[in-house]
């Protein structure tokens, strides 16, 4: 039997490489389990919910803010007391949507993750804000009867470390003073 070489060498080592890295090529434009195209069509698609949640947001517009929420869905605010039910959160956002007055968050920075099988997605991503500047938010999203839903969103002000011991020290005082605590 005669054994074949291939030589990395001369014309035919040529073809090879190029062969080779024509291959890895196509294997980085697919994607390594070929579903990179998919991933972007979905991460697309969830950027638009949150684009248009915290657009909803801005103009008061209870429905379409609503209707990017799961029914089970929780909303975390910045206060230490803020964790809120879809029920205590329609509740507490009805008086200031129901007069016309949202709240303007504008996102930046955002970095979308996704499940292998493409059916949960997490976020983090910052937020501008006129009054309190920069702040964080986190969330998680289910994708259900073809929808993307939010089913946790956390909303944090952002510290800097050279100051974090002075707000510390500024939220005890304040939790002291009103009897609650943090702990």
């Amino acid at each position: 039997m005669k054994q074949v070489r291939y030589s990395t060498r001369g014309k035919r080592g040529a073809v090879g490489r190029a062969t080779g890295r024509w291959l890895v090529c196509a294997f980085l434009v697919t994607g390594c389990t070929g579903s990179q195209g998919n991933s972007a069509a979905t991460t697309a698609a969830i950027e638009t919910v949150l684009n248009d949640w915290h657009d909803a947001a801005s103009k008061a517009d209870q429905q379409r803010y609503f209707g990017h929420m799961a029914a089970e869905a929780v909303f975390l605010g910045t206060d230490a007391s803020e964790r809120w039910t879809m029920a205590a959160f329609r509740a507490y956002v009805e008086p200031y949507f129901s007069q016309g007055k949202g709240w303007t968050y504008r996102p930046h920075n955002r970095s979308v993750m996704l499940s292998a099988d493409h059916r949960l997605a997490w976020f983090d991503e910052q937020l501008s804000n006129e009054k309190y500047g920069e702040l964080r938010g986190t969330g998680v999203l289910r994708k259900a009867k073809g929808k993307w839903k939010i089913v946790h969103y956390s909303m944090v002000f952002t510290v800097p470390n050279g100051v974090a011991k002075a707000v510390v020290e500024t939220i005890r005082r304040g939790s002291e003073q009103s009897g609650s605590s943090t702990d």
